[in-house]
Order: structure tokens, then C-alpha cells, then sequence
């Protein structure tokens, strides 16, 4: 089966997303799909590109002109969905449901392709409160947008989304590119907590940092530090966590690394006792997911603290349930936790073998197949 793995938008090393997709086009690979990744690309000198894999597709141009063409225009896919024969599309959803999409996927239905589309995240509406134009054009076409699939992929429990049959599978890990984490640190002094995202207001690192304000209110002997790895995604998150480093005098305790990825990033875990995953989708209206993030700290062997419900998590000895609400992270209560540990990161690891990519994407091969 030839099959395009259709992404809206560029990749980046460090970034978690585009890590992902290269593991789900992978696993798509090893059952026998010939997989070949159809991404956007701007260019440094501002040309704007279709690209598959790693050959240009169609050169858009620059300006003005290109963006709108990426936008409005899908003719190159089809011509090369028609030409190399492709029988199977998935696309990662990049909430832009219009007309031009629409087109486009009624275009390839002409030519007898199935077509799924992935819906990382479900509901979402709450996510883009800052996009309220993109959103509401999203809102009108995105049920007639999903009459038109085969099947939704998604991460959430929803059996039926926009109208749409879902297909359910969860984020899963590629375990040959995450390293077990190697030093067992004995947190007799003090204890390092590690938190790994592009940082958005739902991840609500802000109630950790609210936490250790209280905390050190009373002078501990105990200490504990917060490594903060990834990038600030807007003001509101400048506001929500640089802000209060300062003004709760935590630069000592609290540390912001940026983005970093490889050795670098592995680095960072070796010192690390604790992860600390997302602590407020509520604030998106969000209260069942499953992300990868929270895989991904189990992959290296790491015990961690979110607030969500994930279903492959809920019942596990190593992880901690903050509550989905704005109070303030109990930090001694974390530490008494972190203390009483006795299981290993191997043990951690083996706990979610059946969360490899390979075993999440045969749920959408094995589905496809079925009603092809």
C-alpha cells in the first residue's frame, strides 16, 4: 500500500511533534506501507515549498502570493497522489478546516484514497482563543470537513468526533530513540525535578512554581529545583512563569534551559530525580488525554506528577495525581513521595512495552485494511 503522511507545517530537531511524526511514519513502514512524508517548508531565503520527503514538490515562491497558494491551493498533492499511485492518506490535523481542504480531500476520495485524519488533541477550541478568526472558520467547516474521511484518529475516548467514526489509539514511544536513564540519584539533600515542553498555559508549570514559593517560605534545609527544558510560547506564558521566578525570588531554585534536544537533553535527565507533565489542561477544557509527554518520561525510566486523566497512567505506583484545579503543587507531599520510591527505571520502562508506535499505528493499519 503507498501511502502520504500529509503535515501542514515544517519539522524542527528539537521539537517533540516532528520527532513523533518521523516515529509514526516508521511504524507505518514496518507493516508494509510504502510511506512517503508530504510536509511545508520555508526556506531562509523565504521561498515557500511542498516538499516530499526530502525533494521539492512545488516552489511556491515568496510573499505574500506563496502563503496564500499554501493556503488555497493543493493541485501538486493531487497530481502526486494520482501519479505515484497513493491509496492511503493521513493527515495530522492542523485545524484548518475550509473550503480549500475540503476540496482537496473530496479531490483525492475521486481517486479512490482512503483517508484518516489525526486530531492531536480533542477538544481543542479552548487551546486557540488566540486565533478567534482561524477558529471560528475552523468551527464551520470542520464537521463537513470530517464527512468526508474514512475515520478520525484520536488520542482522546471519543468514539465519534465531528461526525466522524474514530479510530483510538494512544501516544505511543519509539524506544530505540529514548535512552533509559542511567544515574539513580539518593535525594537525601534535595530533590531535582525535571519538566521537557514547548510551553503552553496548559502545561500550568506556574502551580509548581507557585508551590516551591511556599515552600521555601519557611526555609527548608530540604531543597528542591525545577529545570524548566523548552521555549516560552507567548507573553501570557512570560507572565505566568518568568514573571514569578523573580518576583517570588526563586533563581536559585527555578531554572529556564530553553529548547534543547540529543545529548544535551539526556544530559539534563541524568540530573533529574522527578518529571513533572502537564498540571493544567483544564484550563483548555481538557480532562482526558494522553499525551506524550507523559510516555515519554516513562520511556526513561522517570516517575511523574500531572493532572489530567490518562488512562494508561492512572493505576501505575510511580506517577502523581495533582488535582485539576489552580491550587499550588504540594511540594512536601512530592518530595514524601519521591523518598518513598523503590521502583526502578527499567521497571518504569517495562510497564509501558505496549505503548511502542509500532503497536499504536497497527490500530489505524489494521483498521484501514479491514474497511478497504
Amino acid at each position: 500500500m503507498r501511502a502520504l503522511f500529509l503535515v501542514f507545517y515544517g519539522f524542527q530537531e528539537y521539537n517533540g511533534i516532528s520527532k513523533k511524526i518521523r516515529y509514526q511514519v516508521d511504524a507505518l513502514k514496518q507493516y508494509g506501507m510504502d510511506v512517503r512524508t508530504c510536509y511545508y517548508e520555508v526556506r531562509e531565503n523565504g521561498e515557500r515549498q511542498w516538499m516530499i520527503d526530502e525533494k521539492v514538490l512545488v516552489n511556491l515562491g515568496k510573499g505574500t502570493l506563496a502563503k496564500i497558494k499554501k493556503r488555497v491551493s493543493f493541485a501538486p498533492i493531487i497530481h502526486y497522489i494520482r501519479k505515484e499511485q497513493i491509496s492511503f492518506v493521513y493527515i495530522r490535523y492542523y485545524h484548518n478546516a475550509n473550503p480549500f481542504t475540503i476540496h482537496f480531500v473530496k479531490s483525492a476520495k475521486k481517486l479512490g484514497v482512503q483517508i484518516v485524519l489525526e486530531i492531536p488533541t480533542y477538544p481543542y477550541d479552548q487551546e486557540f482563543t488566540d486565533q478567534k478568526l482561524n477558529l471560528c472558520i475552523d468551527r464551520i467547516f470542520r464537521h463537513s470537513l470530517c464527512s468526508h474521511l474514512d475515520a478520525v484518529v484520536t488520542f482522546s475516548n471519543d468514539t465519534e468526533i465531528f461526525g466522524q467514526r474514530t479510530i483510538r489509539i494512544s501516544n505511543g514511544i519509539d524506544f530505540n530513540s529514548i535512552p533509559l536513564r542511567k544515574q539513580i540519584r539518593t535525594m537525601e539533600n534535595e530533590l531535582h525535578l525535571i519538566g521537557v515542553a514547548e510551553i503552553h498555559f496548559w502545561h500550568g508549570f506556574d502551580r509548581l512554581i507557585k508551590g516551591l514559593k511556599e515552600y521555601y517560605a519557611h526555609n527548608p534545609g530540604y531543597k528542591v529545583y525545577f529545570h524548566i527544558v523548552g521555549n516560552l510560547f507567548g507573553e501570557r506564558e512570560k507572565q505566568e512563569i518568568e514573571d514569578p521566578i523573580q518576583a517570588y525570588n526563586l533563581q536559585d531554585y527555578v531554572f529556564m534551559h530553553g529548547a534543547k534536544h540529543g545529548k544535551e537533553l539526556d544530559a539534563l535527565f541524568e540530573k533529574a530525580d522527578f518529571a513533572v507533565g502537564s498540571l493544567a489542561r483544564h484550563r483548555s477544557g481538557i480532562f482526558n488525554i494522553k499525551t506524550l509527554k507523559n510516555r515519554e518520561y516513562a520511556a526513561r525510566g522517570f516517575g511523574f506528577i500531572y493532572s489530567e486523566t490518562d488512562d494508561d497512567f492512572e493505576k501505575m505506583p510511580y506517577i502523581i495525581k495533582a488535582p485539576a484545579n489552580e491550587t499550588a503543587i504540594d511540594i512536601p507531599g512530592l518530595i514524601a513521595f519521591c523518598k518513598k520510591q523503590t521502583i526502578s527505571p527499567q521497571e518504569i520502562r517495562n510497564s509501558i512495552r505496549h505503548l511502542s508506535w509500532k503497536e499504536q499505528m497497527k490500530k489505524v493499519c489494521d483498521d484501514i485494511r479491514f474497511h478497504s
